[in-house]
């Protein structure tokens, strides 16, 4: 563990009951609080006959939440470095779990986008927290592929909402569903109170903060999480107005394999945790970017087969998922005394590409009047990045700050 720069864990850690109790606990987390990333949008209908307002302010509760989500990122991660994942976490629950109580009982739309914007403060400061404490608790050789299964969870908490609360709206109504996922934020709140301690972690000096938000290298990990996570969201939210547009499939079918961009990452973030360590941090993401350099250019051709079409989806799905645990890790280590800000300096960037790269994608795709130029800008982004990967250092030893 020496390597890591930690003390060994305390005694209740060390035991694989407390390491599994611990990573139960972060990834109940993570599901909990992404589930609040997409809750909204399977009951979008119903809210907007309820409230009388457009697919434009649709949009909004979404981008509302992503905007203090990706705003808390370094200061939540700032805030995490100094006084601990495990208190920090615990006020970030409380905001998510009030969040969606106050969401359920709302009677305006100022008040649904007034909230979501108010959750993401939470959703955005839990991320770094349980990703800071994936890193404390669990450090050792079996940290990347903790920190792999830790991403999974978020994904799986997204992807299972969507699933999930139409069938709950329709049992106990669009209040019921947002207070069912209130409920899981606090359970996991409840789940979070027993969790083992981190343990006491080696002093490190956590040089300038200006520092470590201009260090090149943290620079070229966000730029990857754009290109990696960013683009899995980027091209979940087009892939199935391309499908349709370019295989005239059904909104229902293009679904069910557009899907697979981010379910794949429930698996491909993991096995990308166990993939870093044979073949280390520089190649899995030079691999790893050309796996979506190529699905986007294959989308972007102007093969009409489904075969090609759901290959590429695969590709993508792999290529996006696989760096992930790479990333985070990668970028505790560079800054050990401020980890949680690292990581969410590279989040943060990911976030960016969301913002600005769906409507970019959509504005692009007006213009030309198809989406085969708006993939095939996101093909040249991916090989760009690839070549910019090369300059992230090999070596995990962390450099002086």
């Amino acid at each position: 563990m020496e390597k890591y720069g930690v003390l060994p864990p305390p005694e209740g850690i060390r035991t694989y009951a407390g390491s599994r109790r611990a990573l139960v606990s972060a990834c109940a987390v993570g599901f909990a609080f992404s589930a609040n990333y997409t809750n909204h949008a399977p009951l979008v209908g119903v809210l907007s006959r309820e409230f009388t307002f457009n697919q434009t302010l649709a949009g909004l509760l979404t981008t509302g939440i992503f905007l203090t989500h990706a705003a808390m990122q370094v200061p939540g991660g700032h805030l995490v470095d100094k006084i601990g994942s495990r208190r920090v976490m615990i006020a970030a629950l409380a905001v998510v779990a009030a969040g969606n109580f106050a969401i359920a009982f709302s009677s305006a739309y100022w008040l649904l986008l007034s909230w979501k914007i108010f959750t993401g403060i939470g959703t955005g400061t839990c991320f770094v927290a349980g990703a800071r404490y994936i890193n404390e608790a669990l450090a050792g050789p079996r940290v990347h592929f903790a920190q792999g299964l830790y991403g999974g969870s978020i994904l799986l908490g997204s992807g299972f909402v969507i699933l999930a609360l139409p069938r709950v709206s329709g049992a106990i109504g669009w209040r019921g569903a947002f207070i069912v996922t209130a409920a899981l934020a606090t359970a996991a709140w409840i789940l979070w109170l027993a969790a083992p301690a981190p343990g006491e972690q080696r002093a490190h000096a956590a040089g300038r903060f200006r520092g470590m938000l201009l260090e090149p290298q943290l620079w070229l990990l966000g730029l990857v999480q754009m290109a990696s996570f960013g683009l899995a969201i980027v091209v979940g939210a087009w892939i199935i107005a391309l499908l349709g547009q370019k295989l005239g499939l059904p909104a229902a079918q293009a679904g069910m394999i557009g899907s697979l961009v981010l379910l794949l990452g429930i698996l491909t973030r993991p096995i990308g945790g166990i993939a870093v360590k044979r073949a280390g941090v520089r190649r899995l993401l030079v691999a790893s970017l050309l796996l979506n350099a190529t699905g986007c250019f294959v989308l972007a051709s102007g093969s009409n087969g489904l075969a090609p079409a759901i290959a590429a989806v695969v590709l993508l799905g792999c290529g996006c998922g696989l760096p992930y645990a790479a990333l985070f890790t990668r970028a505790a280590t560079l800054f050990p005394g401020r980890a949680a800000a690292a990581m969410g300096l590279v989040n943060m960037l990911g976030i960016c590409m969301i913002l600005a790269g769906a409507p970019l994608v959509g504005r692009l795709a007006d213009w030309t009047g198809n989406f085969r130029s708006s993939f095939l800008a996101l093909g040249i982004f991916s090989i760009f990045t690839c070549a910019a990967s090369f300059l992230i250092h090999s070596d995990e030893s962390a450099p002086s700050v």
